[in-house]
C-alpha cells in the first residue's frame, strides 16, 4: 500500500493498529524523495539516516506502550529553523557552512511529539521572496507545473507536502509565507494568531537563538488536511519556557461553532491596491456558494470592516521597517534623502515601502499605534462576525522569475502587469494585526493551477478559522495530488 498521501490522522490510526510500522512509512517516504525530487528539489538538507534511527526509536516506543500525538509521522521542516548538525542558511552563501549547536523550540517540540524528521526544506534568499530559490540549494519547483513556483518563503515545505514527502511541515509567514506556497501547491496552512506559537530558534544564520517576539512574524503549520493542521498547531503552540511560559499555560478557546450553518462569514475580493484575478476570484465564490449552501450567514459587505488601503499602508510602514533597521548605515541615509522627496499626497504602496525603510522609532510608534486602533475594529468586526473569506494573492502560482530587482518584476493579473510586491496586500489584512487565517485550497484553475483562500478569524480563536475550514474541506473537497511526470508526460 501506498501511504505517501495519507493524511497524519489517518498514519496515526494505522501505526495504531499496526497496519504499517514508523520504519516503513520513513523508507517509503525517502525513496519517493529520491524518485521525484530531483525534478522538483523541495528537500534542499536530507537527513534520512537519523530519520531511518528516529524511527526505529519510533516503533519500540509504541511497542512499549507510548502514544505521543506524531509518534513515527515523517515530517519535513523549512530551512529556516536550527535542528542541531545541520546547516542553516536561510540561503545566504555567505552562511553555507553554518550549523547550530541545538534545535529550534519548534523541531524540539516535533521530537518530543515523536515526529520522524526527514530533512529540511528550500526557501529564498533570506526568507524574502514569494518564490524560493538561492544559490546554495537552486530552484524548487512546483509540482503542479515546474515551470512555476511553489511559493515562497515556505515554498519547499509546499512541494513537499504536494509531492507526497511527509505527511507534515512547519513553516513562517510575515508576507504570507505560510499561506501564498499553500494557495500555490493546493495543500493547507496556518498562521496563527501572533506570538501564539514561539519562534526560538528559527532566526538566521550566526544569530542567537534567543527568545525574541515579533510584531509581524509567525511560524506554524502546513498538511494536507484541515484537521491535521490542528494537530500539529495543539503540538507547536503555547509559550516559550524562557518567557511566558514562566507565567502562563495555554488555553485557547474552542472554535466558535461547529455547524456550517452557524458561521456568520464576510467574503471579499477586490481590494483598493491590486485587481483580483479570475481564477481566485472564481475560488473565493466557490467557497462563498459552499457556505451559502451550507446555510451559513454570507455577507459581501460591512461598515464594520476596517479600511483594507489604510490596513495595506500600515502593515508595508511596519514591515519594511523592520527590513530597514538592518541596512548598512549608507544604504540607510541614501533611501532618507529619497523618502525626503515623497509629497505628503504620496499615499502609495511604493512610498509606504520606502517610508518604512527609514521610519523613525517615533514613525513605527506612529503606525503601531494605528494598528491598535485597526485590532479595535478588528474585535467590534468579529462580535458581529465569526470569519472574513478573501484572496491570498490575486494569481495562482506565477512561472519563475528570478530578476534580481523585485522592483522591477511585474505579476500578469488577467493579462495586465502590476508591480510584483504589491501582491502582498492581502496577505498583510490578517498580518498586521496578528490575526490567524487558514489557508485551504478550492479546487482547480482553468489552466489546472491550484486555488486557495485564506479564512482569517478572531485574534487568538485560531480554533474557528480551523473549524471552518474543515467543514469547508467535506463541501467543497480539499488536497488533489498533482499528476507526477510519468504519468502525464511532463509539466
Amino acid at each position: 500500500m501506498d501511504w505517501s498521501y495519507h493524511s497524519a490522522e489517518e498514519l496515526t490510526a494505522a501505526l495504531r493498529a499496526g497496519e504499517v510500522t514508523s520504519v516503513e512509512l520513513t523508507d517509503e517516504a525517502i525513496a519517493r524523495i529520491e524518485r521525484d525530487d530531483k525534478a522538483i528539489n523541495a528537500i534542499c538538507v536530507p537527513d534520512f539516516d537519523r530519520a531511518r534511527d528516529a524511527a526505529r526509536d519510533a516503533d519500540r516506543a509504541r511497542d512499549r506502550g507510548e502514544d505521543r500525538p506524531l509518534l513515527g509521522i515523517p515530517v519535513t521542516v523549512k530551512e529556516s529553523y536550527n535542528i542541531a548538525g545541520l546547516p542553516t542558511t536561510w540561503g545566504m552563501p555567505q552562511h553555507r557552512d553554518f550549523l547550530p549547536a541545538e534545535d529550534a523550540v519548534q523541531v524540539s517540540r516535533l521530537k518530543d511529539a515523536g515526529a520522524v524528521v526527514l530533512g529540511k526544506t528550500n526557501v529564498p534568499l533570506g526568507l524574502q521572496d514569494v518564490q524560493s530559490f538561492n544559490e546554495i540549494y537552486g530552484t524548487t519547483n512546483n509540482p503542479w507545473d515546474h515551470g512555476r513556483t511553489p511559493g515562497g518563503s515556505s515554498g519547499g515545505s509546499s512541494a513537499a507536502l504536494a509531492a507526497g514527502f511527509g505527511a507534515l511541515s512547519i513553516g513562517s509567514d510575515i508576507g504570507g509565507s505560510l499561506r501564498t506556497p499553500a494557495h500555490f501547491c493546493g495543500i493547507y496552512a496556518h498562521k496563527p494568531t501572533v506570538e501564539l506559537v514561539p519562534t526560538r530558534g528559527s532566526v538566521p544564520p550566526a544569530v542567537p537563538a534567543w527568545p525574541v517576539a515579533s510584531d509581524l512574524a509567525v511560524v506554524g503549520p502546513m498538511a494536507r488536511t484541515a484537521r491535521d493542521l490542528t494537530l500539529l498547531l495543539d503540538v507547536m503552540a503555547g509559550p516559550d519556557p524562557l518567557t511566558h511560559g514562566v507565567a502562563y499555560e495555554l488555553a485557547l478557546p474552542p472554535a466558535r461553532h461547529e455547524r456550517l450553518g452557524d458561521f456568520r462569514v464576510l467574503v471579499l475580493d477586490e481590494h483598493p491596491f491590486i485587481p483580483t484575478g479570475t481564477a481566485v476570484r472564481a475560488g473565493v465564490q466557490r467557497v462563498a456558494d459552499a457556505l451559502a449552501d451550507g446555510g451559513a450567514h454570507v455577507e459581501r459587505h460591512s461598515a464594520l470592516l476596517p479600511s483594507l488601503a489604510e490596513s495595506a499602508l500600515i502593515y508595508t510602514q511596519l514591515w519594511f521597517a523592520g527590513v530597514g533597521a538592518r541596512f548598512p548605515a549608507e544604504t540607510y541615509e541614501q533611501l532618507r534623502g529619497l523618502a525626503a522627496g515623497l509629497g505628503a499626497d504620496d499615499q502609495g504602496l511604493d512610498a509606504a515601502r520606502l517610508r518604512g525603510l527609514v521610519s523613525s522609532h517615533r514613525d513605527w510608534a506612529d503606525a503601531n499605534n494605528r494598528r491598535e486602533l485597526h485590532r479595535q475594529g478588528w474585535r467590534r468586526f468579529f462580535a458581529e462576525f465569526d470569519a472574513v473569506v478573501c484572496p491570498i494573492t490575486p494569481t495562482p502560482a506565477f512561472p519563475h522569475d528570478h530578476e534580481p530587482d523585485s522592483m522591477k518584476r511585474r505579476l500578469d493579473i488577467d493579462g495586465v502587469a502590476y508591480p510584483y510586491l504589491d501582491q502582498l496586500v492581502w496577505a498583510g489584512l490578517a498580518t498586521m494585526p496578528g490575526l490567524p487565517a487558514t489557508a485551504v485550497p478550492t479546487g482547480l484553475s482553468p489552466e489546472g493551477l491550484p486555488v486557495g483562500v485564506q479564512l482569517i478569524g478572531p485574534m487568538y480563536e485560531d480554533r474557528t478559522p480551523l473549524r471552518l475550514a474543515e467543514l469547508l474541506e467535506q463541501e467543497i473537497g480539499g488536497f488533489q495530488a498533482p499528476k507526477r511526470e510519468a504519468d502525464n508526460g511532463g509539466s
